[in-house]
């Protein structure tokens, strides 16, 4: 009797397929090492959390994929099962990797997952919810932190010692359970607008795909990405979230597979309905068939040329700072996030520090191959800088992604900042800030990625 192809036998026929318009050009490796707290330490994503991890849902994960071209070059990806990371840890991750391995800023990107089930990263991103946990906390929470850096060093020292000789190949497919949460409330009626076709606002629904198959046809790894806050659970327990599950889903059904999630552009978007374990499987295993259908089917396109990278930081403008009179009434507020935040900036003036004007942010842009365009923004990005960027970088395939090397606040468009509410300016006070941003915020970071093309070349 006839048997069926087995998954990994479909695979490999998909390789020889697009294997035979591309050499092994490239080489790539990958790893992963668990960083789930050993301690019941402070969970992140939740103002209204005041108690820490009570336990396990799944554990969290830091990997790595390091892809080297014909010529020698290279470039890291670091996912984290993280709600962010603050520039600190991630120039300290970096000036480690510069000098073990020679590795420049440019070519590394530290890609965080947005899960709001997993631990507080110290002082930073957040600080003003940092300061309003109890002080016991901060000894625990610093002393796990100690460990993540070694630890994103050392796996990415495994993902190094792993290269070898293998074909890239991208697709792109799509899966539809973000929701415009801006536009979309309140969250009980979402369902019925969807089956009625009444959702309202802009949403990112493509999945980027980057394969590496090895000289046996095997896959090794699989980089994808999705704009959609992980905010599906708010339990007390460490999860990876949607986009965890999505990953467990994924290196299940392909054995020895290194599956990465970076998360897109989708602060103003969420998974729709939500709050339930089964629903954060469920999204996760919707994402899985979506990278599953690019990489069992002819969307499957080979990677070729050259790798090239290329990282600024951009001194992002504040909008109008506060006068010392109007912090020390805030000072007085009946809101402690406010408080706290009134507390930090008086500290910072009676130092005699003045409010900055400006803070760094992020912006990295590489050239993967002569197809993909990989751009890195820091920040909690909302979706109008993807559905931007694809539309002004044609010729290529974009690719967006956010929470990327320092997760300092939320990055609202032009639009939402005029608009208002939490993503257009009020959360700004639990990031410490002292002010919204400008209102030339859109324009600043799209050009600075505009000059980050021209200095690659890659502009068509």
């Amino acid at each position: 009797m006839q048997r069926s192809l087995s998954l990994v036998g479909i695979i490999v026929v998909m390789f020889a397929a697009v294997g035979s318009a591309a050499e092994l050009t490239w080489k790539v490796g990958a790893a992963k090492k668990v960083i789930t707290p050993d301690e019941p330490i402070a969970m992140a994503g939740y103002a209204s959390r005041e108690s820490p991890a009570e336990g396990k849902l799944t554990e969290l994960w830091a990997k790595a994929l390091v892809i080297q071209d014909g010529e020698g070059h290279r470039c890291v990806v670091l996912t984290l099962d993280l709600v962010g990371i603050d520039r600190r840890l991630t120039e300290a991750v970096c000036d480690s990797l510069k000098a073990k391995h020679g590795l420049s800023r440019d070519q590394i990107v530290i890609c965080t997952s947005h899960t709001h089930t997993g631990p507080v990263v110290g002082r930073e991103p957040v600080s003003v919810l940092y300061d309003t946990l109890p002080k016991k906390q901060h000894q625990a929470v610093e002393a796990w932190v100690a460990t993540l850096h070694p630890k994103i060093v050392a796996v990415t020292e495994e993902a190094i010692g792993k290269l070898a000789p293998s074909q890239l190949a991208w697709g792109s497919g799509t899966s539809t359970f973000a929701v415009n949460r801006r536009e979309n409330v309140p969250e009980s009626k979402v369902p019925q607008a969807r089956v009625d076709g009444t959702l309202r606002g802009p949403v990112d629904h493509d999945v980027p795909v980057l394969a590496a198959h090895n000289a046996e046809g095997k896959l090794t790894a699989v980089l994808f990405g999705y704009a959609c806050h992980a905010t599906v659970l708010s339990l007390n327990l460490w999860s990876g979230d949607y986009p965890g599950f999505a990953q467990m889903e994924l290196e299940e059904n392909h054995p020895d597979c290194v599956a990465l999630f970076f998360a897109g552009c989708g602060a103003d978007q969420n998974p729709l309905p939500r709050r339930t374990v089964e629903l954060a499987r469920h999204y996760g295993k919707r994402l899985a068939t979506a990278v599953d259908s690019v990489l069992l089917t002819s969307q499957m396109h080979p990677v070729s040329g050259t790798l090239r990278t290329t990282f600024a930081e951009l001194d992002l403008p504040f909008g109008t700072l506060p006068q010392r009179d109007e912090i020390e009434r805030n000072s007085k507020s009946s809101n402690k996030y406010e408080v706290a935040r009134a507390k930090l900036l008086l500290e910072q003036l009676d130092a005699g520090k003045p409010l900055a004007p400006t803070h760094p942010y992020p912006i990295s842009v590489w050239s993967i191959g002569d197809e993909i365009q990989f751009v890195s923004l820091g920040g909690e990005v909302v979706v109008d800088y993807a559905l931007r960027l694809k539309a002004e970088l044609e010729g290529r395939q974009t690719w967006v992604a956010s929470y990327a090397n320092d997760v300092m606040a939320y990055i609202p468009s032009r639009r939402v900042l005029a608009e208002g509410g939490y993503e257009g300016g009020g959360a700004m006070v639990y990031f410490g800030l002292p002010a919204p941003w400008s209102p030339t915020i859109e324009n600043d970071i799209v050009n600075e990625v505009h000059r980050r093309v021209e200095v690659l070349g890659t502009s068509k």
